[in-house]
């Protein structure tokens, strides 16, 4: 007994100095961080969903045309929506603060998102103090508190440094997490050491970084302020470039980054609405769609958001996976049904490209470019026709909740007219491509012995929750022993194996795999679709029995 718990104890340590050895690179702590953003942007998504039905439905104009909604109880059942809803966004940095050491911590991630709070609250009353001590505050003068750009942060006046500022307080608090968590003090001190002293090190280390606040902010906010005077001056190319830049980051998992500034920060654009000053896109059609005395949405902060993906989300990617359907072989069409349908409908309804992306991304990257830039210029588009239509998922829900509902003011009726055009030059132009250039995409690609025997082994085998063979992909991608760390974002696993020649792509892609992403020499991507987060749940749990088995 004593032998196996010293092995177990041997492995265990084996598998801590390997995850120690394989330092994150720069490019890993990007995407690692974009993936945090995730989090609060989804409880966001929700949030505004139940903000926009709750705000159109109290609406005087919708009311008129339905009578029966007027009602009282369904007016307290739509008010309470939109206070709820407007949660997020009242409290959003700080949500970014806990996500972000939370996301990124490898263990102890309870402790991590709890010190996110204790140093985003920290600095804001260390810059609280600051500014009391110059004579600053307190004060109610409203041209002073613009000109410092004071607000009221979890009730303590501190000059407001938004998303950027909460990114900031995660990272410090990340690194201080992974630096102390396991720290160990003399005895006469050790009720404060390991986990314990997070909290304390973020205390001191947050506090001193609030009082250069003050002082390094303004230099922040201007270069913010030019990247968003850079976006603003290419006129209507602008949404282009932010459209095509996210889809052409998104492979490498870096739009989050791009998306987070255009939506939370100055680069969106800056706005009064209801008295206060509001920055970022998504931000401002927030505060718009929340104030009961503005009157429709801006059209400079909505041609970032959710109407310029509808074209090509709507419509573009329809059109490419019909294509892919007919350029099948007849015998396969069949087989890649369902697949296109999923992917189809995990587009249109949830928002989420990446299941049909993924089919033509690697095999013609040129069409995945020529996608990027047809999405760019849907946004385009929409802001020289004048629709403004908000939110961030682009699907058939934004559409009807904060286009339809709000009115013809959105001009939502262009959306379908659009996305049809964009159907038939998704279809035409996939159609061509894949039949002159013969390009492998799903149905069409010439089966190999090793690929029908992984196809076969695939098919008999049991399926769990998810829906996947998770088995099976935990032995395509080497064993547990061969897994250093695996985490995941909305559609990929995200993963750091040992040894990359043990990893079995074509079984990977067997077992429904849409993709695999090699980063470098220990890092990779196996894209699987809205269902991940079940998916890498169970890998979680057979990677945990296989470990106490062999210990």
């Amino acid at each position: 007994m004593q032998t196996l718990l010293t092995s177990g104890a041997l492995k265990q340590e084996s598998l801590c100095q390997t995850v120690k050895k394989q330092k994150i690179t720069l490019w890993e702590f990007f995407q690692s961080l974009g993936k945090t953003f995730m989090l609060p942007v989804a409880l966001l998504s929700f949030c505004g969903i139940m903000l926009g039905i709750g705000s159109s439905l109290s609406s005087k104009d919708v009311i008129t045309l339905l009578p029966v909604i007027g009602h009282p109880a369904f007016q307290l059942l739509f008010t309470w929506m939109s206070k709820v809803g407007s949660f997020a966004f009242s409290f959003l940095p700080v949500m970014f603060a806990i996500a972000i050491p939370l996301g990124m911590a490898r263990e102890n991630k309870g402790v991590a998102a709890f010190s996110g709070f204790v140093g985003f609250a920290v600095l804001n009353l260390a810059t609280n103090f600051y500014l009391t001590t110059r004579g600053v505050l307190p004060t109610t003068d409203a041209m002073v508190l613009k000109t410092h750009n004071i607000q009221n942060i979890l009730g303590i006046q501190s000059i407001d440094t938004g998303i950027l500022g909460a990114v900031i307080v995660g990272i410090i608090v990340y690194l201080l997490h992974e630096r102390f968590n396991t720290i160990r003090l003399p005895d006469a001190l050790a009720f404060f050491g390991g986990t314990r002293f997070v909290p304390i090190v973020t205390t001191v280390v947050l506090g001193l970084v609030g009082l250069l606040i003050p002082l390094i902010w303004p230099f922040f906010a201007a270069g913010i302020t030019g990247l968003g005077n850079l976006i603003n001056g290419a006129g209507i190319f602008g949404p282009m470039i932010f459209g095509s830049g996210e889809r052409l980051l998104l492979p490498f998992g870096l739009h989050h980054i791009l998306v987070a500034l255009i939506r939370f920060t100055e680069a969106g654009g800056t706005m009064d609405v209801c008295g206060n000053s509001v920055s970022g896109a998504l931000t401002i059609f927030q505060a718009q769609l929340s104030c009961p005395t503005t009157s429709g949405f801006s059209e400079s902060a909505t041609r970032f958001l959710s109407q310029g993906k509808m074209p090509a989300f709507l419509g573009g990617l329809p059109g490419a996976a019909l294509a892919m359907y007919h350029c099948a072989k007849p015998e396969n069409r069949h087989k890649i049904k369902g697949l296109l349908i999923s992917g189809v409908v995990a587009c249109v309804i949830g928002g989420t490209t990446e299941p049909i992306e993924f089919l033509f991304l690697f095999v013609a990257p040129f069409l995945y470019l020529i996608h990027a830039i047809l999405t760019g210029l849907g946004f385009t588009v929409m802001a020289l026709l004048g629709v403004t239509i908000g939110n961030t998922d682009g699907n058939i829900i934004d559409f009807v909740v904060f286009g339809i509902l709000h009115g013809t003011a959105t001009k939502w009726y262009w959306v379908p007219v659009v996305a049809a055009i964009w159907f038939v030059a998704y279809y035409m132009i996939f159609r061509f491509a894949i039949q002159h250039f013969n390009i492998k995409t799903p149905g069409r690609e010439s089966e190999t012995t090793a690929s029908r025997n992984a196809e076969k082994a695939a098919s008999g085998a049991v399926i769990g929750k998810s829906g996947y063979n998770s088995p099976a992909i935990l032995a395509a991608l080497g064993g547990a022993d061969n897994i250093v760390s695996l985490d995941n974002c909305i559609t990929r696993l995200r993963m750091s194996v040992k040894d990359m020649n043990l990893v079995d792509k074509e079984a990977l892609k067997a077992n429904r795999a849409i993709g695999v992403i090699q980063l470098n020499d220990h890092n990779l991507q196996v894209v699987i679709g809205p269902q991940v987060q079940s998916v890498k749940d169970e890998l979680d749990s057979l990677i945990g029995n296989e470990q106490f088995t062999t210990s």
